[in-house]
């Protein structure tokens, strides 16, 4: 028995490991695609997206259980409502991630989803009522140290990191509340939202790059794949492991993006930058301890019902 849930363990490692990678380099595909306009290219990742998400609901059996789904929220206007506003803050932060790496701010993309978690937190206690631990609320100071930090010495706020911190943030809080796995609620999410997408690429005021060259075309199709493939290794890894491993693993995906950033695309980095990032690092830090069985606090669920 110990060695089945070893083995299982071990495969929902390797599948939540390999799927934040996959995250950290995702930087990398948007950056063959920048000289196609940020809006556009979302555009693209939701329609494309959608497409693949069916192709792979059919082919895990989970296509029943999304159109289920799809009927129940329906007629629940509460959770319609809330999985609608899901859809349109994951867009904002696709959109804000693809302009990031087309405007060559990579670091503080990084910087954004390494304080998301310390955001989720300040959202659970501002909506869901949680309790904050004192480790917790020493993981915030030390955090916005490091926001600030930046903003006094480069006279301009991290506005870029807080908004893709708390639009991926609010997402997750409007998930967590809706209760949808992670495949069908995707997929339901970008249902939602493609209408608005085609009607975009419809009517944007300048020419669709789609079609214009095979190279083109085929890239902003794979835009699709690079949404899906992540999250169906995620979905598959992330049942099989604990919470607490699954939240250590998330900081592979920025750190690689920090990496990207630096080292291959050559983004300033100060020691200015380091020491923020060092506050971030302690915080994080902090914060692993706060949800470790050591210091775990329970939190309230919260569901929206009827």
């Amino acid at each position: 028995m110990n060695t089945n849930s070893n083995r299982e363990q071990g495969i929902g490692m390797l599948f939540a490991a390999l799927s934040y990678v996959l995250w950290g380099f995702l930087p990398l595909y948007w950056k063959l695609v920048d000289d196609i306009p940020a809006a556009e290219v979302l555009a693209h990742r939701v329609v494309w997206s959608l497409v693949f998400m069916f192709i792979i609901l059919l082919l895990v059996g989970k296509f029943t259980s999304f159109w289920e789904e799809l009927k129940a929220l329906l007629t629940n206007r509460k959770r319609l409502v809330a999985i609608s506003f899901a859809s349109v803050f994951i867009s904002i932060n696709w959109g804000l991630y693809i302009w990031a790496v087309a405007s060559e701010q990579l670091v503080q993309a990084s910087l954004g989803y390494y304080i998301n978690p310390l955001v989720s937190i300040l959202l659970g206690i501002i909506v869901l009522k949680e309790k904050l631990s004192t480790l917790q609320t020493i993981s915030f100071i030390i955090a916005a140290v490091g926001v600030l930090n930046l903003a006094f010495n480069f006279g301009e706020f991290p506005w870029l990191a807080l908004l893709l911190a708390f639009s991926f943030g609010i997402y997750g809080l409007l998930k967590k509340m809706v209760q949808l796995g992670a495949l069908v609620g995707l997929a339901i999410e970008t249902l939602l939202i493609t209408p608005f997408a085609l009607l975009f690429l419809v009517f944007m005021p300048w020419g669709d790059a789609f079609g214009t060259s095979g190279g083109t075309t085929i890239l902003l199709i794979v835009a699709g794949i690079a949404t899906a493939v992540p999250l169906l290794l995620f979905a598959s890894g992330a049942k099989r492991i604990p919470l607490s491993l699954v939240g250590l693993l998330q900081y592979i995906a920025p750190t690689i993006t920090l990496i990207l950033g630096v080292f291959l695309f050559n983004e300033p980095f100060t020691g200015v930058h380091l020491f923020s990032f060092i506050c971030i690092w302690a915080a994080l830090t902090l914060y692993t301890l706060s949800i470790s069985k050591w210091f775990k606090v329970q939190p309230v669920k919260k569901t929206l019902q009827g």
